[in-house]
């Protein structure tokens, strides 16, 4: 197997060799929409007229941004613009899976002129909270433009608490927020509307946010309930060796895998795929840990966000949580993470 050199791009690496350093201004300046949404604009995002929420929420995040459209005259030639209301420093999109919700949070973040604009996912800002401290991180963030915080989670009070009085503190000195919801796929109307939840949760930050709900079909129709891809181990070295060829490419036991994600901070992992084209996993297996567990998810997180497709023998990756896991409180994260796990194997 070759042998990994910053500069290859080529070849077979191990995961359980990197041990990745970033700074936290390397940090900050990975704060920006994942490749998918890297182009993502209000013009680029189709509303479904059947669900005219969507169209609703649209027009009011491009007034949020500042890019329109303007009010609608009413009456004659002298009348006054209908007075639109005021907007609130903050914004919630609270809705279904795949109805464009980070989508429209990325054209926000690309359509606001701000000289200063982070955007992150709830998992990446608790991350840096936790690498850099509290006061450190609202020191960074303080004199912000805009914060856009993809796929808020109230699943664990401790984070969800800290991340309050950080928006606090942020929007105290000016700084205007966008959000959204971490609804799980096919929820069946389980949690599927969060905005309630989610307004509870913040206290005092309510009365900064306007919340919007947007309905609508999942775009990409893809069932939760489809499976991963499981490689034999001939197909798995063959699909290893041939990816191999044109890119660089991560070959790892599970098991050592997860033990590894334990020993670096999760605000790296996306140091730790820096530079990969796929990423291979033997032997994978059901998680039994759930600490092991929420690291593998934020994990996935990263992997998801680069688009980075997975190859993996064993048990498939849309059953390493298990049946007491999915029943507990961390079941949207879980659910979430199964979808794109379907998605990056089949990809």
């Amino acid at each position: 197997m070759a042998a990994e050199h910053p500069s290859e791009r080529t070849g077979i690496v191990h995961l359980t060799a990197r041990a990745p350093q970033v700074s936290g201004d390397e940090m900050v300046a990975s704060l920006v929409p994942p490749p998918q949404f890297g182009a993502a604009t209000f013009e680029t995002y189709q509303a479904d007229p059947a669900y005219p929420s969507q169209q609703e929420a649209k027009d009011l995040l491009m007034r949020f941004a500042g890019v329109g459209p303007a009010p609608v005259k009413r009456g004659g030639l002298f009348s006054r613009a209908k007075r639109e209301p005021e907007l609130k420093p903050g914004v919630y999109l609270d809705g279904g899976f795949g109805v464009g919700k980070t989508h429209l949070l990325a054209a926000v973040f690309h359509a606001m002129p701000a000289r200063r604009k982070y955007f992150g996912s709830f998992i990446e800002y608790t991350a840096l909270v936790g690498a850099l401290g509290y006061k450190p991180t609202v020191a960074l963030f303080r004199g912000a433009d805009l914060l856009c915080i993809d796929e808020f989670e109230l699943d664990d009070p401790g984070d969800t608490m800290v991340m309050t009085r950080l928006l606090g503190e942020l929007v105290a000195s000016g700084t205007r927020l966008a959000a959204t919801s971490n609804t799980p796929p096919n929820a069946l109307g389980e949690g599927r509307f969060a905005a309630q939840d989610f307004l509870r949760e913040i206290h005092a930050m309510a009365e900064a946010f306007q919340t919007l709900r947007i309905d609508g079909v999942d775009y990409r129709q893809r069932a939760i309930d489809g499976h991963a891809v499981v490689l034999t181990d001939t197909e798995y070295e063959r699909a290893l060796t041939d990816a191999a060829q044109a890119g660089l490419v991560s070959d790892d036991g599970f098991t050592a895998l997860v033990e590894h994600l334990a020993a670096v901070h999760p605000s790296r992992y996306i140091r730790l795929i820096d530079g990969l084209s796929t990423i291979g996993m033997r032997d994978v297996s059901e998680l039994v840990d759930q600490s092991a567990a929420l690291r593998f998810v934020a994990f996935v997180d990263r992997v998801y966000d680069a688009q980075i497709p997975l190859r993996a023998t064993g048990l498939g990756l849309d059953q390493v949580f298990g049946e007491e896991m999915l029943a507990g409180g961390y079941r949207k994260k879980y659910l979430r993470a199964i979808s794109r796990l379907i998605a990056l194997t089949a990809s």
